[in-house]
């Protein structure tokens, strides 16, 4: 590397308040055979501080990485601190595996600090043209799509989406887009007031449902964006007075533990954690052996209960 360009990492690096570690080369060269798990710090309502998704996940990474012969350090990402920085300059791991990014237009910063520093790590989302490292990811575009097709061959018209359309939430951004892949192939207008925000928690469906109420617009369906979401939105519409399914029916993304739990038992999109963890502790190994490493979306399953209306399948 020459000297100019070395300078030019340098600078970007102290720009994102970034810590070069002055044996950053040698400490590459240590192999610890040990992966790092950074979950993403998430604001619940139980203090869990981790999405329960990604936490169904966790089994079949550290069953994955002890198959392989690596030790996990498991960790925590707080959005406010320099954990980026923080990881290169101790090199406690040889590569990570990120779950979890909140809003991901601040978040892309710290992805370019680990890429400028050539980190090895991959990391769970979707993946898209442009992406930032190498990503698994479930499809979204077709959970999405195959919710909506659900719900609409069950006879039901008015489906709002509940769920952030935006960059911000690339994974509910993709659900979107199968959503409206349905409504068009079954000769429907998309209708962006059937559209409420909502950011994978339970109060934020409460809310966005209370949101689509005040539209005065009516709905038969949810397809909600994530289970938590779903979760919300169903004790919102219970405080209305509206009952699940015969007035509305609800869909979820994810089929998290608590979805068999609710009062109906959620329809969801499954994603499959097993295999995203093998996924993704292979992935991340590929790379530090140099060996491509290609972004993967795996496929997802439809899991039919009484939420929707129809009979569990």
């Amino acid at each position: 590397m020459s000297e100019s360009t070395r300078k030019r990492i340098e600078a970007i690096a102290q720009q994102l308040n970034y810590k070069v570690d002055k044996n950053a080369s040698s400490l590459r060269r240590r192999e610890t055979n040990t992966l790092a798990l950074l979950f993403y710090e998430d604001p619940l309502p139980d203090n869990s501080m981790i999405n329960p998704f990604f936490l169904a996940m966790l089994g079949s990474i550290v069953r994955a990485s002890a198959q392989r012969g690596y030790d996990l350090l498991i960790s925590m990402q707080q959005f406010s601190s320099d954990w980026h920085a923080e990881f290169e300059e101790s090199r406690k791991a040889d590569g990570i595996i990120l779950l979890g990014h909140g809003d991901f237009e601040p978040y892309r910063e710290k992805l370019a600090s680990l890429i400028a520093n050539d980190t090895h790590f991959v990391r769970w989302g979707p993946a898209s043209e442009g992406q930032w490292g190498t990503v698994v990811g479930s499809d979204n575009r077709q959970g999405g799509y195959a919710a909506t097709r659900h719900l609409l061959d069950l006879g039901r018209r008015r489906i709002a989406f509940v769920g952030d359309n935006s960059d911000h939430y690339p994974e509910l951004q993709d659900r979107y887009q199968g959503y409206c892949d349905a409504l068009q192939e079954a000769g429907l207008p998309v209708d962006p007031a059937m559209q409420v925000d909502a950011n994978l928690t339970e109060q934020s469906g409460r809310l966005g449902v209370a949101a689509l109420a005040a539209r005065k617009l009516p709905f038969d369906a949810i397809f909600a964006a994530s289970d938590l979401i779903a979760i919300g939105a169903m004790r919102g519409l219970e405080q209305m007075g509206l009952a699940v399914p015969d007035h509305v029916a609800v869909v979820g993304f994810d089929d998290i533990s608590a979805a068999s739990l609710t009062r109906p038992p959620l329809t969801t999109v499954q994603q499959d954690f097993a295999l995203a963890g093998e996924a993704l502790v292979a992935a991340l190994i590929a790379t530090l052996r140099g060996e491509s490493a290609p972004s993967v979306a795996l496929p997802t399953r439809l899991i039919i209960r009484q939420s929707c209306g129809a009979a569990a399948g």
